[in-house]
Formats: C-alpha cells, sequence, structure tokens
C-alpha cells in the first residue's frame, strides 16, 4: 500500500511538472492529445506494456525507444522532451498515473467531469457528441469522453462516469438471461 501512495504521488509530481510547462508554452491540449494517444497505447499493445514496465533495459535503450516512438506518432515537442526525462529517470513504469493524473488535472481546469466509453465499434464523431451532450444533460457539467472499442461487448455501451457504471452492453445482457434461464430451469 505504501508503494502504491509513492506511486501516485510520484505519478502526480510528473503529471503537475508537465502541466505547467505545457500550460506555460500554450500546448496543452496538443499535450493532452499525445497522452491521450499513449493511454491507448498502453491499453491496447501488451508489447508497449512490457516496455515501459521492463527493468531490464537501461535508461539509454528505453530512452531511445520513447524518442522511436514519439517521432512515429509525431508528438509534440513537450510531450517528447518529457518522455525522454521519463525515461532517463527510470519512471516509464508510472506513464499511465501520470497520464490519469494529467488528464483530470486538465479536466478540473476547464470545469470537465471525464467520463470513460468502452464500446463495441469505434464511435462516429456524431455519436460521441450525442453521448457528451446526453452525459452533460445527466451530470451537470461539460464531459471529456475517453473511449476505447472492446469487440467483446458484441454491441452497445459501458459508460463510467466517476464512481458511477452503466453497463448497457449485450454481453452484459446475454450473461444475465443466461443467468435467469438457469434459475428457471
Amino acid at each position: 500500500m505504501a508503494s502504491k501512495s509513492a506511486s501516485s504521488g510520484l505519478a502526480d509530481r510528473y503529471a503537475s511538472a508537465l502541466f505547467e510547462l505545457a500550460e506555460e508554452k500554450g500546448v496543452l491540449d496538443q499535450v493532452a492529445d499525445d497522452l491521450r494517444g499513449l493511454k491507448t497505447m498502453v491499453a491496447e499493445s501488451a508489447d508497449f506494456r512490457r516496455f515501459i514496465d521492463s527493468p531490464v533495459l537501461s535508461r539509454t535503450e528505453q530512452a531511445k525507444g520513447v524518442a522511436a516512438l514519439a517521432d512515429k506518432a509525431g508528438m509534440q515537442g513537450v510531450t517528447r522532451n518529457f518522455l525522454g526525462l521519463v525515461a532517463t529517470n527510470r519512471r516509464l513504469f508510472a506513464l499511465p498515473a501520470v497520464i490519469n493524473a494529467f488528464l483530470e488535472r486538465l479536466a478540473t481546469k476547464r470545469g470537465e467531469i471525464s467520463a470513460e466509453v468502452v464500446s463495441a465499434k469505434p464511435l462516429s464523431d456524431a455519436q460521441a457528441e450525442a453521448l457528451a451532450a446526453s452525459l452533460k444533460q445527466a451530470v451537470g457539467k461539460d464531459v471529456a469522453l475517453e473511449t476505447r472499442v472492446d469487440p467483446g461487448l458484441i454491441g452497445g455501451l459501458v459508460v463510467r462516469v466517476g464512481s458511477r457504471m452503466i453497463d448497457n452492453s449485450l454481453r452484459t445482457k446475454l450473461q444475465r438471461l443466461q443467468l435467469a434461464m438457469k434459475g428457471v430451469g
């Protein structure tokens, strides 16, 4: 537990420093977009997760790896330099927590609340806007959507806003039906 709070404090310090630098340079939106892209990479790539968690790779190898990734992804200079610093300091393992802390700080600054949306297929821009408008009406604040795709849902959505979760996926409905049918038989 002490390790988790130490890691959280570390992530908050890095996120705070990055936020202040991005704000000072006027590139908050670009850095946020870069970090959202990184968050997606972490979520979708087991190889990338192994890379950032690897104690075997040297500082130089990790720094070269994130520099190549940042170049290929076309990341903003502040993000690129930040990733290099984090790799040099052997703190890539904290990257997911840093990203979350940065995005939370940005949402707070803008008076937004973030919502995690998982769908079976990627949402179109119109669908994302309609969902954000519905959530804004429900929670009374602007909503920043963080979307990801899970084909295992079959259809529908799972939406998490703060501690509330709405699971309207076809997978869950089928599981409930299966349980109900077991009860009948």
